[in-house]
């Protein structure tokens, strides 16, 4: 068939001129495809797409292999694993607890040291200011007076040194501090002894006496209730 139109289109080429031969080409090669699809069994009614170059490969890929889509999911927790979580859980309840009891140990010792009239430093103010109202302390050491505690060899002052004993069911106390005024030569040494009072609980003193450390060494009583 398509020789027969190919020799029609040599005839007419003689007969027509070019014009006319490409439409008889073009319908040499319309006869040619429907030819060749009714050989192949199509139905002869049905138009073949016709495919571009518009697809890409991966949509070719994905028509020969699809891809199957995993769905993710989360394991639940197993019991071992809430157990674990659970005692971890515990544990930092416990370290909570523990820094807040240590916190407030801490605050109630400050408390008690600063603030409690029976504490060392406590007692130590008040024999202090009354070394600073006594005149013959005054006239000894000059003013302003100014008490301190122990010092290190590095020269850096620590708190004041006490002690604490028990008598005939009552609580005693020795306090021990130094003091220097004005006069830079002159240094003393004070000693404080409080009773506690049984009715009341708090600590009241028994005596408060200066020994002067410098020549001429003598001792100033401030008070003495021992008698």
């Amino acid at each position: 068939m398509f020789s027969n139109c190919l020799a029609r289109a040599v005839l007419s080429k003689k007969l027509h001129g070019p014009l006319y031969d490409l439409l008889i080409l073009q319908n040499c090669a319309r006869q040619h495809q429907v030819f060749a699809r009714a050989w192949q069994g199509e139905p002869l009614g049905v138009t073949r797409p016709i495919s571009t170059h518009q697809r890409s490969g991966r949509e070719a890929h994905n028509k020969q292999f699809p891809v199957q889509k995993w769905k993710e999911t989360t394991p639940s927790q197993t019991t071992a694993q809430k157990v674990k979580e659970a005692g971890r859980d515990f544990t930092y309840l416990i370290v909570v607890l523990i820094g807040i009891g240590v916190t407030g140990v801490l605050f109630y010792v400050v408390f008690k040291e600063l603030f409690s009239s029976s504490s060392p430093s406590k007692i130590f103010g008040m024999a202090l200011e009354k070394c600073r109202s006594n005149p013959e302390v005054i006239g000894a050491f000059g003013e302003p007076i100014k008490g301190y505690g122990e010092t290190t060899r590095r020269g850096r002052r620590q708190h004041v040194s006490h002690s604490e004993y028990v008598k005939d069911g009552l609580k005693y106390m020795r306090v021990k501090f130094y003091i220097e005024g004005s006069e830079s030569r002159i240094q003393g040494t004070v000693h404080v002894e409080v009773k506690q009072n049984p009715e009341t609980g708090k600590y009241e003193f028994c005596y408060i006496f200066v020994e002067i450390d410098t020549y001429p060494r003598r001792t100033i009583i401030i008070e003495d209730h021992r008698y």
